[in-house]
């Protein structure tokens, strides 16, 4: 399977960003999956680079910064125009890591970016999202901020992220939305019913993150798997006890489809979601070399009907056993959702 990407692009929204078809998710590189190497990090972003992979995911809270500075030290020497960096916002976290809440107000937004700015040593960002809703700022005041960016060239197109439909109309009421950051795999397609809908009405494109389910449906995971203390999964409700079992069962499924198609699990279940249209764009989340070649893989899988009925059938809507995160974590999500 060949592994360059530059040929494979999509667009996100009306607004028209031109994308790569699979975009790199930076966030386990510096936080919440347990210990990650520099130095093979930055290598996994020049290789997805070369590869033709133009989109890179981050977030200003990703390791308190730490993100962003490795993904800048990854950019030096690159071309900037050729890459689109999309950035979350408006998380707030303490010196023990705990997550303290959200802030997305007009003065937090500008506030964020500067900093922002200043560790990517760039002068904008390609999409500035919040990354949840923050319920004690409507989402006008929010996009509103994020639009007098635009309007100052800092920012070049406005993202949301976890959102539901009501608020996705709102929002684009108040200026036009590039995409949706949003879980969306083979184990949790709760956005089909009414946001996916919503946002396909307001020419708002998809960029798909958990495209994986957090590794649960790379075909690498492993039932008892010691996890380091800073791996959120080990309080995940999807990788505990009968549910895990359960969730692995389905995998096996998944991966007789693969096998059958010359593929592996990964592959499928990427392409599965790539699958779902045009205007949609799965973040894979790789921290190495070897998991990014192995993703960049799906990109030569094509499903067809036969196909995507066998992976419906080995994994069928609704069939993932537990919730996407703990109980104190989908407090701060959109009850929307």
């Amino acid at each position: 399977m060949s592994s360059n990407v530059s040929t494979a692009q999509r667009t996100l929204g009306t607004s028209g960003l031109p994308t790569s078809a699979l975009g790199l998710g930076c966030m386990g590189m510096s936080d919440l999956y347990g210990p990650a190497d520099e130095a093979e990090s930055i290598a996994t972003i020049h290789a997805a680079l070369d590869a033709g992979v133009t989109l890179l995911d981050t977030g200003d809270f990703y390791g308190m910064g730490h993100n962003e500075l490795l993904i800048h030290r990854a950019l030096r020497g690159r071309d900037r125009a050729s890459v689109q960096i999309s950035v979350k916002y408006g998380a707030l976290r303490g010196p023990d890591n705990a997550v303290l809440g959200l802030d997305t107000s007009p003065a937090a937004t500008k506030s964020a970016l500067a900093y922002t700015l200043r560790r990517l040593g760039t002068d904008y960002v390609d999409v500035y999202r919040p990354a949840r809703l923050d319920p004690k700022v409507p989402i006008e005041e929010t996009v509103g901020a994020v639009a007098d960016l635009v309007k100052a060239g800092y920012v070049r197109h406005i993202g949301l992220s976890e959102v539901g439909a009501d608020t996705l109309r709102r929002a684009a009421a108040v200026h036009p939305i590039c995409d949706l950051q949003i879980e969306y795999s083979l184990l949790s397609r709760s956005i089909e019913s009414a946001v996916l809908p919503a946002a396909r009405e307001l020419g708002i494109g998809i960029t798909a993150y958990g495209v994986l389910s957090r590794g649960l449906l790379s075909g690498h995971w492993e039932q008892g798997r010691t996890l380091a203390a800073t791996d959120f999964r080990g309080h995940s409700p999807r990788f505990q006890g009968d549910n895990l079992a359960h969730n692995l069962a389905l995998v096996e499924a998944l991966r007789a489809v693969a096998t059958a198609k010359g593929a592996s699990v990964a592959q499928v279940a990427i392409a599965w979601v790539g699958s779902r249209g045009q205007d949609i764009v799965p973040l894979v989340g790789a921290r190495r070399r070897d998991r990014l070649a192995e993703a960049l893989g799906a990109l030569d899988v094509d499903l067809t009907e036969a196909d995507l009925a066998a992976i419906e059938a080995a994994v069928p809507a609704g069939s993932a056993a537990g919730e996407r995160y703990a109980a104190a974590q989908m407090a701060h999500l959109d009850s929307e959702r």
